[in-house]
């Protein structure tokens, strides 16, 4: 399996709506989200685009233990975050900009694109048969969360 820079990621149905900014109050989602800009020198963590940055929660996910498991806040710009959340690009109607700028920044084809969604659809399915997952976001232990 080829490893890919910009990664496309599907979180299991049953985790969505559960992000940090949802859950901190603004303040703390505040600390949090600036502090990946800081780290990441104001600039994108896959691409290294300069300019407005969006915060991106890395999730790990334990299926044998249906552990859900925040492991960072990366800085993004819309472009990468818009390939990570590759359904929503496809919603609104963007799979075509998604695709390309997954392809340029792999360097990759498009038939590797569409391999590598298939994979990662095949990954979302088998994580949707687990319905109830425990969330670990100790990670924010750092920021006094």
């Amino acid at each position: 399996m080829k490893e890919y820079k910009l990664k496309i990621e599907l979180v299991p149905e049953a985790c969505w709506y559960a992000n940090l900014r949802s859950v901190l109050k603004p303040a703390d989602w505040d600390k949090v989200r600036k502090d990946a800009y800081r780290r990441a020198g104001y600039r994108c963590t896959v691409c290294g685009a300069s300019g407005r940055m969006e915060a991106h929660e890395r999730w790990s996910y334990d299926e044998k233990l249906a552990l859900q498991k925040l492991e960072d806040v990366t800085a993004l710009c819309h472009s990468c975050h818009e390939v990570t959340h590759i359904a929503r690009a496809q919603l609104v109607g963007r799979s075509a900009e998604a695709m390309e700028h997954f392809m340029r920044i792999n360097q990759c084809s498009q038939m590797e694109f569409h391999a590598e969604l298939a994979r990662v659809n095949e990954e979302y399915l088998r994580r949707n048969k687990i319905e109830e997952w425990t969330t670990d976001i100790s990670w924010l232990k750092k920021f006094g969360i």
